[in-house]
């Protein structure tokens, strides 16, 4: 394939699509009209011999040739990004620098607020693209440079990954503010004997209380699994479960009528850390960023 012949600008396009599933929303995020939108699609549809994107619902599903090209073409943007952009002479007040960060809605909860607003103030035209990747997937994807930062616990070592201890965090017991739990000690028993709710696939979780639990021959009466941790206060306030979550953001849902315990059983302070690849240890723009977090993390 000659590449003059092709126009370069459709690999935009179809990250955008990746990314947003829909062809409105892709089209307001390049900016395009919708009709120009669509026109492009039909074009990669011709580049690339497939049919890339397949409405289901309201949403585009990606073509396993699609969920193909989609690391490939993101990592080719990013690297043209920071070949076009004088990194030396970056200016947050000016920049239009993307940055993209691995965090799940719980460290998202405690973070984004105050993240965002200081950008919004300082650097207006610089955006943040937060997903939500497992332990395993966000390694991977800082070595692809899928991933500018991962936000996380103690993540497994990788030979080319840094990290930072951004603030100290620990697991407590959360229940409705009347719950019969509320009254008395917390002791292991009633802990036990308890419902309780639980974020599916949690590491925190596991470390902190089921793995804790089974070194002592116990297991916890789970009677419900969600898949977000901001799902845990409204379901507490209607039933008579029980969940453990972190002390950070039991401390965010203090307008919430819940109540928080320690837990009954040895529970070990934790680190939650900020990871980045190697290569950007020199970037003044990555390293703007990481001072913003580390700050904004500082008054947790």
């Amino acid at each position: 394939m000659n590449l003059r012949s092709v126009d370069l600008n459709l690999l935009v396009i179809f990250d955008a699509l990746m990314r947003e599933r829909n062809v409105t929303r892709a089209a307001l995020r390049i900016p395009m009209s919708q009709p120009a939108m669509s026109n492009a699609l039909s074009r990669l549809r011709h580049l690339f011999k497939d049919d890339l994107f397949i409405r289901s619902g309201g949403a585009m599903e990606p073509t396993p040739r699609a969920i193909e090209l989609g690391e490939s073409v993101r990592q080719i943007l990013r690297q043209t990004e920071r070949l076009m952009s004088s990194d030396v002479n970056f200016d947050p007040a000016t920049s239009e620098r993307e940055f993209t960060a691995r965090m799940s809605d719980l460290v998202g909860c405690l973070l984004l607020p105050q993240l965002l607003a200081t950008l919004s103030e300082s650097a207006p035209r610089v955006t943040l693209d937060v997903l939500h990747l497992s332990p395993e997937r966000t390694i991977k994807a800082l070595e692809s440079d899928e991933l500018d930062f991962g936000v996380s616990m103690q993540l497994q070592p990788a030979p080319n990954i840094r990290s930072e201890k951004l603030f100290m965090d620990q697991m407590v017991c959360v229940m409705r503010a009347d719950h019969p739990l509320t009254k008395g000690k917390l002791t292991l028993q009633r802990f036990l004997n308890a419902d309780h709710l639980r974020v599916a696939m949690s590491p925190t979780d596991i470390r902190f209380v089921d793995n804790v639990l089974a070194d002592q021959g116990y297991s916890r009466n789970v009677v419900a699994k969600v898949p977000h941790w901001l799902l845990i206060p409204p379901i507490l306030r209607e039933t008579q479960l029980i969940a453990v979550i972190s002390g950070k953001l039991a401390a965010r849902f203090a307008s919430e009528p819940l109540a928080v315990r320690a837990l009954p059983f040895p529970s070990e302070p934790f680190s939650w850390d900020i990871y980045w690849h190697r290569r950007n240890d020199n970037s003044v723009a990555h390293k703007w960023m990481r001072s913003l977090i580390a700050s904004t993390c500082a008054s947790l």
